[in-house]
């Protein structure tokens, strides 16, 4: 048929579309729609609520705020459900399943009869989810999230999840205080429903993705409980189905260049360093390359900006009471490109101009006084980073920038939990841990594990960070001298693979260099007598698919059939 929108789009194919669409009608009449309302334009909203996810806890009242935006606009909003992740639920990691989440937002994007989509994501892996299955499936989407939570005390110190997690943690594990304290903080970390509230991984997705055009303006940074994330979900609503009419898709939106000031503001706000991966999966969807070495150059310009966690002393809450994007894109500005279109019909400089007046504020920093001077986040070269690793520079400890110590190699995660806290562990403060095949294949699914613990024996003396090396990633809530991303990784025979205990390593990160002194004829042998874990083989369901078609750190850790290969553009 010629009309393809409504209830008439993606009919069931019975051969017969005339009866198609009267046999589902029929059915979903038996929900109590009049004809009216089936007549009109359909939006989707994908319901990512689940009883596992408290960052998602205020999804359903999101849900009826869409809603109304879309009623209000004369539209029919139909919710359906989606996987549902949750960082600290997910085994053996929520990027495991990110993949299978995107693959089932895609599918009931294509599948379900919708004229525009509105997708609710928040905790770390679901909006990369989301917004790679809007790329692939490219209708007219609106990005919402559900928002920060708010910050709590514990005695006289204000906390929050999830960087404080880590420091209680820290002083736990070193006796510096005891059992009865590490439960009270328990229960005061996370004192209000939505998404960790420093600039971890959900925060950083939030704001590159206003940042990237795909959200309205305002929309990163309002706290899960604050009645102007209804507001804003319900103005999703209605631009939604301004949408429908319009027809602007996200591949219109989500340009090289839109994915270039995305990843000025990753590097302005101390971002997550898994806000790379994620930003490299939904790029590669559009046949789009990340190239990490001008993301790199790109740092000497943009400096740390945002006084927030890990980086810094704030809190998502006094981010969003300080402007939050209106207050970053305009300190940015010189540096973005304006001309890129957004979600609400405007182009980027049209919004930024359409911003009210700055005020004094503490949070974010001009350009003349930042909070980090050099690149937040740094990519090393070196035999040992192979086609490269990261390090978020802007949360490492000053003095071991530069360092050469000795490795204590870990086999795996098991290998791990095993020896930290041994007594008997052969490790100094000087050392340099190193973690292998924890990255995609080796884990599977590359965990946050790179924030290796501290070895007990040490953290009882008082020692709070070392260099950490991996082939996995950490939270973008942790903190610590740690490389990460190592690519390939060691459970494919990459660089990792071939470090043995004992062994000098060199890290240099104003030079980008990490190197094992090791000579070539020595890692050559190494190479030789390698054998591929066991632990990559799988024989069936979602594990075989994974490591059979799983991409490496560099291209996302995407599945090779998802992306859009070859790539017809590079960013930045």
């Amino acid at each position: 048929m010629a009309n393809d929108h409504g209830m008439r789009r993606g009919l069931t194919r019975y051969g017969d579309e005339d009866f198609s669409l009267y046999l589902r009608k029929a059915f979903i009449k038996a929900m109590g729609y009049s004809d009216d309302a089936l007549g009109r334009p359909v939006i989707g909203i994908a319901n990512t609520y689940s009883a596992y996810n408290a960052c998602h806890g205020n999804v359903p009242q999101m849900i009826d705020a869409v809603k109304r935006g879309v009623m209000l606009a004369g539209g029919l909003p139909m919710d359906f459900p989606t996987i549902s992740l949750h960082e600290s639920f997910a085994y053996p990691t929520s990027m495991y399943l990110r993949n299978l989440m995107s693959m089932d937002t895609e599918e009931m994007m294509r599948s379900l009869p919708m004229d525009a989509c509105v997708l609710i994501g928040g905790c770390d892996k679901t909006v990369p989810a989301q917004l790679m299955a809007a790329a692939s499936a490219d209708i007219p989407t609106i990005q919402l999230v559900t928002g920060p939570m708010l910050s709590g005390t514990h005695g006289e110190q204000r906390i929050g999840a999830c960087t404080d997690c880590r420091r209680f943690w820290g002083d736990y594990r070193g006796g510096r205080i005891g059992e009865a304290e590490i439960n009270e903080i328990e229960g005061r970390l996370v004192p209000s429903v939505g998404t960790c509230g420093v600039m971890g991984t959900a925060s950083t997705m939030a704001c590159v993705t206003e940042a990237l055009g795909m959200m309205l303006p305002g929309g990163a940074t309002i706290p899960a409980v604050h009645a102007d994330r209804m507001r804003h979900a319900e103005s999703a609503g209605t631009r939604a189905m301004q949408l429908a009419n319009e027809n602007l898709r996200p591949s219109v939106i989500m340009t090289p260049a839109a994915f270039r000031n995305a990843l000025c503001v990753l590097l302005a706000i101390g971002g997550s360093t898994n806000g790379i991966v994620h930003l490299t999966a939904i790029a590669g969807r559009l046949g789009i390359q990340v190239d990490l070495q001008s993301f790199d150059s790109l740092g000497a310009e943009i400096p740390v900006l945002v006084d927030l966690k890990p980086s810094g002393q704030f809190y998502m809450d006094d981010l969003h009471r300080a402007g939050g994007m209106t207050t970053i894109l305009r300190e940015l500005k010189p540096f973005l490109d304006l001309d890129c279109m957004t979600i609400s019909g405007r182009t980027l400089g049209e919004e930024i101009d359409r911003f009210p007046p700055g005020f004094s504020q503490e949070v974010v920093r001009p350009l003349d006084n930042p909070v980090y001077s050099g690149s937040g986040i740094a990519l090393l070269k070196g035999n040992l980073a192979g086609d490269g690793a990261i390090i978020k520079q802007s949360a490492c400890t000053e003095a071991l920038l530069v360092h050469s110590g000795r490795a204590v190699v870990f086999d795996s995660l098991e290998d791990l939990a095993n020896r930290i806290d041994d007594p008997d562990l052969d490790v100094s403060e000087d050392s340099v841990l190193v973690l292998r095949n924890a990255g995609p294949k080796g884990a599977p699914g590359m965990p946050e594990a790179g924030y290796i613990p501290i070895p007990k024996k040490l953290a009882a003396t008082g020692v709070t960070d070392m260099v950490r090396i991996s082939d996995c990633r950490m939270s973008g809530t942790a903190f610590g001298t740690i490389v990460l991303h190592a690519t390939p990784e060691a459970a494919i025979g990459g660089p990792l693979a071939l470090v043995e205990t004992g062994d000098t390593i060199r890290l240099d990160v104003p030079n980008r260099v990490l190197d094992l002194d090791v000579l070539p004829v020595e890692l050559e042998r190494r190479r030789v007598n390698w054998q591929i874990p066991k632990e990559t083989k799988a024989n069936r369901g979602y594990k075989k698919l994974y490591m059979q078609h799983v991409t490496q750190a560099g291209e996302g850790v995407d599945f090779d059939f998802l992306t859009k290969r070859t790539y017809v553009a590079k960013t930045p």
